[in-house]
C-alpha cells in the first residue's frame, strides 16, 4: 500500500488503560466473540445441511451469519489481544486492511438485511409470484451484486484513507482502525474527506434504514388481509428482522452520519454494532424462529445417531 506519511505504525489506546478493566474487557469480549463465532457457525451449518431451510429467506440468513462472523472478526480478536498486551501497536498496512475489512463486511450486512426485507415483502404482498420473483437464480444474482457493492464501498474508504498524511502523533483513541479516528491524526484539513465519508457511509446507513423501515411498514400494513395464522407467522419473522435492523443501524447512523465531532461514548457505540449485534443476531433468529430451532434439533439428532 502506498503510504502518504512518515508514520509506519499506530498505537491503539483501546477501551481503557486501567489494568483491572483491561482484564474485564479481555474476559467479556472473549466470551462475546466466541459466542458470535459459535452461534453464526451453527446457523451456517444448519442452513447448509438442512433440507427444510431451502427458502430464499434462509439463503440470505446464511450470508448474514457469514457477514456477521467476518464483521466481528475484523475487530474483536485485536481488541481481545490488545486488552492483555502492554503496548497495542498496529502497522500502517494492517490498519488500512482493517478499515477495508470493517467496511466490506459491514456494508455486506446492510445489503443482506435489505435483501431479506425484499424477500419478506414479496412473500407476504405477492405470494403467488413469489417462486418466480425470488427464484434461486435471482437470489444468487442479488448476493453477487451485494458483494460487488460492498467491495466498491470499502474500496472507496481505502482511497480516502490512503490520501491522509500522518506526521505524528500516532495514538489512535479507539480499539480499531476506522476513518473517523484516523481523520483526527491527519496532518491536513479533513473537512472535504469527512464530507465524502458522511456522503458515503452515512448516506448508505441512513438511506438503508429508511428503506427498511418503509418496507416493513408496508409489510405489516398488508398483514391485515391475511389469516390469523398467517399474520402470526409473518409477524414473528418481521419482528426479528426489525429488531436486528434497529440494533445495527442505530449505532451506525450515530457514528457515520454526523459532522466531524467526537463524543466520549463513541467507542462504546462502535462496540455495540461491531461486536454486540453480531453476537445477538444468532440469538434473535434462533430463539424467535421455530423452523431454525427444529432444523437444528433434527440435524444434531441425526449427527449424534450416526456417530
Amino acid at each position: 500500500m502506498k503510504q502518504n506519511s512518515s508514520v509506519t505504525e499506530f498505537i491503539l489506546l483501546g477501551l481503557t488503560r486501567d489494568p483491572l478493566k483491561q482484564k474485564m474487557v479481555f474476559i467479556i469480549f472473549l466470551i462475546f466473540y466466541m459466542g458470535t463465532v459459535v452461534g453464526n457457525t451453527l446457523i451456517i451449518v444448519t442452513i447448509k445441511f438442512s433440507r427444510t431451510l431451502g427458502s430464499p429467506m434462509y439463503f440470505f440468513l446464511f450470508y448474514l451469519s457469514f457477514a456477521d462472523s467476518c464483521f466481528s472478526t475484523s475487530t474483536a480478536p485485536r481488541l481481545i489481544v490488545d486488552a492483555i498486551s502492554k503496548k497495542s501497536i498496529i502497522s500502517y498496512n494492517e490498519c488500512i486492511t482493517q478499515v477495508f475489512a470493517l467496511h466490506l463486511f459491514g456494508c455486506m450486512e446492510i445489503f443482506v438485511l435489505i435483501l431479506m426485507a425484499v424477500d419478506r415483502y414479496v412473500a407476504i404482498c405477492k405470494p403467488l409470484r413469489y417462486p418466480v420473483i425470488m427464484s434461486r437464480q435471482v437470489c444468487v444474482i442479488l448476493i453477487v451484486l451485494a458483494w460487488i457493492g460492498s467491495f466498491i464501498h470499502s474500496t472507496a474508504q481505502i482511497v480516502l484513507a490512503l490520501r491522509l498524511p500522518f506526521c505524528g502523533p500516532n495514538l489512535i483513541d479507539h480499539y480499531c482502525c476506522d476513518l473517523q479516528p484516523l481523520l483526527k491524526l491527519a496532518c491536513m484539513d479533513t473537512y472535504m474527506i469527512n464530507l465524502l465519508l458522511v456522503s458515503n457511509s452515512g448516506a448508505i446507513c441512513s438511506s438503508s434504514f429508511v428503506i427498511l423501515m418503509i418496507s416493513y411498514f408496508v409489510i405489516l400494513h398488508s398483514l391485515r388481509n391475511h389469516s390469523a395464522e398467517g399474520r402470526k407467522k409473518a409477524l414473528s419473522t418481521c419482528t426479528s428482522h426489525i429488531i436486528v435492523v434497529i440494533l445495527f443501524f442505530g449505532p451506525c447512523i450515530f457514528i457515520y452520519a454526523r459532522p466531524p465531532t467526537t463524543f466520549p461514548m463513541d467507542k462504546m457505540v462502535a462496540v455495540f454494532y461491531t461486536i454486540g449485534t453480531p453476537f445477538l443476531n444468532p440469538l434473535i433468529y434462533t430463539l424467535r424462529n421455530a423452523e431454525v430451532k427444529n432444523a437444528m434439533r433434527k440435524l444434531w439428532h441425526v449427527k449424534i445417531l450416526t456417530e
